[in-house]
């Protein structure tokens, strides 16, 4: 029988609407230099590359608001039959490292504090899931790795106008950035179909050598021909922008485009990518609270897809095999 008992004052009754919102109950540890977890969330609240409307600077809040719907001991998928986060969440080595500060009017030195606090956890051997924003915050996050990535990009849109005049910053111009950096080895850019893509763009990131996956493309070769076209076990990182699901599932994105993946495209691409790739972090951006439904469906379809792209990250072979190399690195850290 279970206990009926009265809980009192303890706090075992997680609610989603009570407690300070990190990310899945997972402790805060925003003092970069003490990181001691093998997962850190990161926040870049920042819309100032948002040309057309605010509001995505309040996605991190509110994702991190509905990841609290979630078991804080991981979640059960009943396709699998398996729970998965488990032995991260129950032994604590998933770490909310709060947000980066944002210095309005100021992208320059708000990019400057994205990459040092991506690099702070990349020297503590975490692998950083970066909460935004708007897409321009992908830019400086990607060129924190001091050694050979390759970039897997989901969107609508191309994001690859040309710099002119200085306008540089914005969420139409990060994967231009991206490419130009000198460890990004390849550049793939999924899902992209806007009618408000420009032909010189499009074109210009083919000439680049970047591979343009379009809608058609992708459903006539599926999620795992994706991911196979990437060498294999190669260091991988993930930028998701919500709005590469169709337009019908994210009213809370101001960029929301018809012809967009279904939730298990996108899913099982995601999937196939953790089990063909070594992905050392990833983004999801462009969640604009400011513009979602009541519910807030858009907000919690994307901590969705961080909680469950993340279970399978931390389920592969390769993530499991090196725990204990973690684990020395956390004690190291904490003796030093």
């Amino acid at each position: 029988m279970d206990d009926q008992r009265p809980i009192g004052n303890q706090r075992s009754l997680s609610y989603p609407f009570a407690g300070i919102p990190s990310f899945l109950r997972a402790r805060i540890q925003a003092d970069l230099s003490g990181l001691d977890s093998d997962i850190a969330v990161l926040g870049v609240p920042s819309d100032e590359g948002s040309p057309y409307l605010p509001g995505s600077r309040l996605g991190p809040r509110r994702i991190r608001e509905h990841s609290l719907r979630f078991d804080v001991n991981g979640y059960y998928d009943g396709r699998a039959d398996r729970t998965f986060l488990e032995h991260e969440l129950t032994n604590g080595l998933i770490a909310d490292a709060g947000d980066v500060n944002i210095l309005p009017t100021n992208p320059e030195a708000t990019w400057e504090n994205v990459t040092t606090a991506l690099r702070s956890i990349l020297s503590a051997g975490a692998l950083p899931v970066v909460i935004g924003g708007d897409h321009a915050i992908s830019a400086p996050v990607v060129r924190a790795w001091d050694r050979p990535i390759h970039v897997v990009h989901f969107d609508a849109h191309i994001d690859y106008t040309p710099f002119r005049h200085w306008f540089m910053y914005t969420n139409v111009q990060p994967m231009r950035h991206i490419r130009k950096m000198p460890h990004v080895q390849t550049l793939t850019q999924v899902g992209i179909r806007s009618l408000r893509n420009r032909r010189s763009d499009v074109h210009d990131s083919i000439s680049d050598g970047n591979r343009v996956i379009a809608m058609e493309e992708f459903r006539d070769r599926g999620p795992r021909a994706i991911a196979a076209a990437l060498p294999a076990n190669a260091a991988v990182y993930v930028s998701i922008d919500i709005d590469v699901l169709d337009m019908a599932l994210v009213p809370g994105c101001v960029s929301g485009e018809p012809n967009g993946l279904a939730y298990d495209e996108l899913r099982e691409t995601l999937i196939a990518l953790s089990e063909h790739s070594d992905v050392v972090g990833f983004d999801l951006v462009e969640v604009n609270p400011l513009l979602d439904v009541g519910t807030g469906i858009t907000s919690y379809l994307a901590a969705h897809t961080i909680v469950e792209f993340l279970g399978h990250i931390c389920a592969q072979p390769r993530w499991t095999s090196r725990r204990e190399e973690r684990a020395e690195l956390r004690r190291r850290r904490v003796s030093a």
